[in-house]
């Protein structure tokens, strides 16, 4: 073990007591989080005697960006079993929703040596791919070791995490090179990647395999049918996936918008399920709100002058359909945004703050051809918002498709790419 994973490694034996404090921790809001804990320290059983393939998605968004990869993976190789992991109870709800039992789930092990070796021992993958960022140095090294490639996909890496990996950039540039290939969704990612220390020949630019989003088209029914109980003239706003910080700002751009427009329907949506208590309570100090997971939709038609939280799980895309502006959360505080193209897939106008930087790929187009609206002030948010519900872009599908469709096959590419890296190995 060279110097540097040692002392990363020493520190973060350091540190995990206070790891799984706050994982008991979380575990208050949501029991979830303290359940299945033995899989995280490695002690799991491959549950087929088939190869495995495995792919690291962290949570709801690497899940869901990943699905059509994955349907490849278990169309492609039927001999294999897929194992997916993530690190957050929701993420284990979307794999579940998503594939049912045509693939294995647990969560992914600490990044200790000893965690990591008992993991790779028992579960013995044939090959790791990694959905976005994820660098584990002990994880990595482990698998080269083992002659186990690894493939990042959708690879991102923005300045701002380029500045802050710069710090221990010798340690990046060893676990950079256990690493096969590295397919990035942008020539910046790529820049980013070289200057942490991964070379020419390991990077692939392939685009943004969020284009190749599959619609649910019973989620859209459900949504499109959600719209016509309310009242189809009524205007829908849908905040999603925000964030603390960004309630209150929301709710105060809400107070400005309904005056304008008395029967608007507003749904807030909290990235996590741990905040929905704390979000209820805010939006309740200052209008009548009510949970969605408690009210029938008929409700809703009556509702004017309320505040409706969105607090289930798995129905992103029935809100986006029901909505005609949505708002993408993390994007008012420094979070880096979430995926716009969920929305965008639909035909929906986007509005967010200015931090998009985790789309830094993307929203610069999406801006030109006036389909995100980025803004520093809740002032100008306000009025945008205002101005999408006054004047709606009769054209905006049309544009919204065209988008979509010039940017569509990456997922092809992603799987030919892997194919030849599996192929090297055997």
């Amino acid at each position: 073990m060279s110097i540097k994973r040692t002392a990363y490694s020493f520190i973060l034996y350091l540190i995990f007591p206070i790891v799984l404090f706050r994982l008991y921790w979380r575990g208050r809001a949501n029991p979830a989080y303290r359940q299945r804990i033995f899989e995280r320290l490695g002690f799991v059983q491959a549950d087929s005697a088939k190869p495995i393939l495995w792919v690291h998605a962290v949570s709801v968004g690497e899940t869901i960006a990943a699905q059509p990869f994955i349907e490849g993976l278990i169309s492609k190789y039927p001999e294999h079993r897929i194992l997916l992991t993530t690190t957050t109870p929701t993420g284990s709800d979307r794999v579940k929703a998503l594939f049912g039992d045509r693939v294995a789930h647990v969560y992914f092990p600490y990044d200790l040596p000893d965690i990591i070796a008992r993991f790779i021992k028992r579960i013995n993958p044939q090959a790791l791919i990694i959905v976005e960022t994820e660098i584990w140095p002990n994880l990595f090294s482990k698998c080269h070791s083992k002659a186990i490639p690894i493939l990042m996909i959708n690879a991102r890496l923005s300045q701002r995490s380029t500045q802050g990996y710069q710090k221990i950039k010798g340690l990046m540039a060893e676990t950079l090179s256990c690493v096969n290939i590295i397919a990035v969704r942008s020539e910046e990612d790529k820049s980013n990647f070289l200057t942490l220390g991964a070379i020419e020949n390991q990077l692939e630019v392939v685009g943004n395999i969020k284009f190749d989003f599959r619609l649910d088209q019973q989620l859209v029914n459900k949504g499109l049918a959600w719209k016509k109980q309310w009242g189809e003239q009524r205007p829908v706003w849908v905040a999603a996936s925000t964030h603390e910080g960004e309630d209150q700002k929301l709710v105060d751009i809400y107070k400005a918008v309904v005056k304008h427009f008395p029967e608007l329907i507003f749904i807030l949506i909290p990235r996590h399920p741990e905040r929905f208590d704390s979000v209820f309570e805010l939006c309740e100090s200052y209008f009548p709100t009510q949970r969605h997971s408690k009210i029938g939709q008929s409700a809703y038609k009556h509702f004017k002058g309320s505040i409706i939280l969105g607090d289930s799980m798995g129905e992103m895309q029935s809100w986006f359909a029901a909505a005609d502006v949505v708002f993408i959360g993390g994007s008012l505080v420094e979070t880096g945004g979430h995926n716009p193209l969920e929305a965008i897939a639909q035909g929906k106008p986007v509005v967010s703050g200015s931090h998009m930087f985790n789309f830094s790929d993307v929203v610069p187009d999406l801006q030109k051809r006036g389909l995100l609206f980025s803004f520093e002030s809740a002032e100008a948010l306000t009025r945008k918002i205002i101005l999408l519900f006054e004047k709606p872009d009769q054209t905006f599908k049309v544009k919204t498709q065209k988008i979509m469709q010039q940017n569509q096959g990456v997922t092809a590419q992603l799987l030919a790419l892997f194919s030849g890296v599996l192929k090297a190995k055997n």
